[in-house]
């Protein structure tokens, strides 16, 4: 059974204040579903009737009681939040944190889930540095070695470094470290997500920090935050590679670049596997090799042509072929009318006139020829 929460905030507020800079800094790059624990619990603060749990706040929010303790985590690592657990771990006290700071360099201390946690001890925790409000939740930043060592003290991180460790079959690199780190701390995914994303990308034999970064950011676009929805992501995913693969005739998994292609393809214009397929095979009749850029090409024109099944690319091949018999029809009637040819060179010469007799006198000639070589 959750335990009672208490929730805290430096004044009494008779409505709710949301601050422009969680709404500018921090809010776009921020899961939905944190946003809105944020913002309800934010609303709870202003009730002093509220006494509820985390139970609770789920069912209000139609959430898991997991989704709410993982966004408050989330926040809790951003420094927004302050969370006091008793000795069994379960959260206890919420206290909202001022957001205080310059816009662009806000810093703020970012508590590590201890027992019996007091705001005392959270003095000393690691500090984070957010992102800049201009940056991107796709675009990768350069943590520092300060960074790197206030994420990875966190429970939840150790845990997952532990978890990713064994999937890889060996230690983590710096490099390993940067991924880990930009999919949960700016694209936002929970580490049980994350720890699902390798183990997938693993199952392929793509363990590389650049195909799995791929993977989750197309992951993150398409609206994928949990495992169940990765699965579903995976399963189309696979399905539309097949399809491609088998119409190139590869032997192999895509890369990172042709799997950006793919998701372009199934996600952004939303072709179904017959039109990508459609679109590989000329591909092939075309440039007589797979070629992911020249099938781009044929797919966005289809795109941007309104395509949207299979039937419809053959109304616009008619058009298409409508269009260009018209044009080469025009093209004809704008040639001059026939003209005399020009006469050539040989033509330039007198032609010499032959009679029957000069035929005759030809032919003695070569049959005295021949009586001499015999004899």
């Amino acid at each position: 059974m959750s335990a009672v929460l208490t929730l805290s905030q430096g004044a009494k507020m008779e409505f709710t204040v949301i601050s422009n800079i969680f709404i500018d800094r921090y809010m776009p790059q921020a899961n939905g579903s944190y946003v809105k624990v944020y913002l309800y619990l934010l609303r709870l603060v202003g009730d002093p009737s509220y006494n509820g749990t985390l139970s609770s706040v789920a069912d209000r929010l139609e959430e898991t009681e997991k989704d709410i303790e993982r966004a408050l985590k989330y926040w809790e690592k951003l420094g927004l939040l302050r969370l006091t657990r008793n000795q069994t771990q379960d959260i206890t006290d919420i206290a909202f944190l001022p957001l205080e700071g310059d816009f662009d360099t806000i810093e703020k201390e970012t508590a590590p889930c201890k027992e019996d946690t007091s705001p005392q001890e959270d003095s000393a925790a690691p500090k984070k540095t957010a992102p800049p409000a201009s940056q991107s939740r796709f675009e990768k930043p350069d943590y520092s070695d300060a960074q790197i060592t206030a994420l990875t003290s966190l429970d939840e991180v150790k845990w997952l470094m532990t978890r990713l460790e064994q999937t890889l079959g060996r230690l983590l690199k710096p490099a390993d470290l940067q991924t880990l780190l930009f999919l949960y701390e700016s694209i936002g995914f929970p580490a049980e997500l994350i720890a699902y994303l390798y183990e997938y990308c693993a199952s392929k034999n793509k363990k590389a920090p650049s195909y799995i970064e791929a993977v989750g950011i197309a992951w993150a676009q398409s609206g994928v935050d949990t495992i169940e929805k990765a699965e579903t992501e995976t399963a189309t995913y696979r399905q539309s590679y097949s399809v491609v693969n088998r119409a190139f005739g590869l032997n192999r998994a895509p890369g990172s670049i042709e799997m950006k292609y793919i998701h372009r393809w199934t996600e952004t214009f939303g072709f179904d596997n017959s039109i990508i397929e459609e679109a590989c095979n000329r591909t092939m009749l075309s440039a007589s090799k797979p070629d992911f850029k020249y099938a781009d090409k044929i797919l966005t024109r289809w795109h941007t042509a309104g395509i949207k099944k299979k039937a419809d690319i053959a109304v616009l091949d008619s058009e298409f072929a409508r269009k260009n018999a018209a044009a080469n029809s025009r093209a004809k009637e704008e040639l001059p009318r026939s003209t005399a040819p020009a006469p050539n060179r040989f033509g330039a010469f007198p032609q010499r006139k032959y009679t029957a007799s000069d035929y005759s006198a030809m032919e003695g000639m070569l049959l005295r020829k021949d009586s001499t070589h015999a004899n």
